[in-house]
């Protein structure tokens, strides 16, 4: 796997791993003010959130280079 494969790949699963973490912790605002959303978060902490996506996409990228290192399953095309 070439490094811009690397990275490309491991942006991937960094951005699905966000959208998994993103919900985790958010409480509604109570009593919204005028011109706030009744969705929008109390403290929607995305430094701890982008901390804890960088993270798992790291073990998760992980795990997959050493699957595609040890040629478990074959990611290139069967040629006959």
């Amino acid at each position: 796997m070439r490094w811009a494969t690397g990275i490309m790949v491991y942006l991937v699963i960094w951005w699905t791993v966000l959208f998994a973490v993103l919900p985790l912790g958010v409480r509604r605002v109570r009593a919204p003010g005028r011109g706030e959303d009744h969705g929008a978060p109390e403290r929607p902490e995305l430094l701890r959130k982008a901390i804890i996506t960088t993270v798992v996409a790291a073990v998760l990228w992980l795990g997959f280079y050493v699957v595609y290192r040890a040629d478990i399953f074959s990611f290139r095309r069967l040629v006959d």
